[in-house]
């Protein structure tokens, strides 16, 4: 509380240099704050003098944050972010809203929406909007509090929490393995549907139907032929009512599977390099709705 605050630069100076790190262009920058790159790059400079040091290289092309001002730049994001944070606890309302999460629908459908109940009897102060999609949310544009994505990690300028590996295994309905007989080598897939999940992932590391017979010395077997699906959730209704056999997503294929609606074939799980993650912008996961959420999820997680 005693912080000698009459020593800090002027607050538009550093954020000047806040958006013009971010952008690498003071032109951006000015867009982003409504005022003339002239004026960003002012302001840049006086920060600079306030500091006696510089803080950008200009070049004809762009520019490029010294050592100096990489040093500085995390401290003065999270700042930011900080001051957003306690501006918005003092907003009429705060927190009176749904809490908002963006999620891939196959994911909402077979592991978020069937576990949901234990969350609202842990916060039922808390209501909470599941807005599912594929679409990747802007945080900056889109009134979304928190996400899960599925992807390789390393989303930069979010708050980040790992929740789930993820792997890939053949399975089956009974229904349809009670008709064709037991399944014990993956040879005896040859007259059964392929069922193909064309889910718009993009993970180079999950196997498709060629992949995975090549792998496994099948050869003779139409992989071009079956059934797809643009959704994970889709490729294991299918299954489950018969339609033909599914690589299927461990974790998406988990209720299923312990149910009985699924029975897992050849008895292995292939790992996949996406995962599944918690992200939200840290003014955001500063929210205690927010983070009671990334904390359910984690012990859900845990537990899986």
């Amino acid at each position: 509380m005693n912080a000698p605050l009459g020593r800090l630069p002027p607050l538009n100076a550093i954020r000047a240099f806040a958006a013009s790190a971010r952008h690498l262009s003071f032109s951006k920058a000015a867009a982003e704050l409504f005022v003339t790159p002239a004026a960003v790059s002012q302001q840049v400079k006086l920060l600079e003098d306030h500091l006696g040091t510089r803080l950008f290289r200009r070049t004809s092309k762009a520019l490029v944050l010294t050592n100096a001002g990489q040093a500085c730049l995390p401290g003065v994001l999270e700042g930011f972010a900080a001051i957003a944070a306690a501006l918005a606890r003092l907003k009429p309302g705060a927190g009176a809203g749904p809490l908002t999460v963006s999620v891939a629908p196959s994911f909402a459908a077979k592991w978020l929406i069937p576990r949901l109940e234990s969350f609202q009897d842990l916060h039922p102060q808390i209501d909470v909007r599941v807005s599912a999609s594929m679409h990747l949310v802007d945080f900056e544009t889109e009134e979304v509090d928190c996400a899960i994505r599925y992807g390789i990690g390393g989303y930069d300028g979010l708050v980040v929490e790992k929740l789930l590996s993820e792997s890939v295994t053949p399975v089956i309905g009974p229904d349809l393995l009670a008709r064709h007989g037991p399944i014990g080598t993956p040879d005896q897939l040859a007259g059964l549907t392929l069922l193909h999940d064309d889910s718009p992932d993009q993970d180079p590391s999950c196997p498709t139907w060629a992949m995975w017979l090549k792998a496994a010395g099948v050869e003779g077997i139409d992989t071009a032929r079956g059934l797809h699906f643009n959704q994970a959730s889709l490729v294991l209704e299918a299954a489950a009512a018969g339609r033909g056999v599914a690589l299927a997503k461990s974790r998406l294929a988990a209720e299923d599977l312990s149910t009985g609606r699924l029975v897992q074939i050849f008895g292995a799980s292939l790992p996949v390099d996406f995962a599944y993650y918690f992200v939200a912008p840290a003014a955001r996961a500063a929210n205690a709705e927010v983070d009671a959420f990334k904390a359910w999820l984690r012990q859900q997680a845990e537990g899986r």
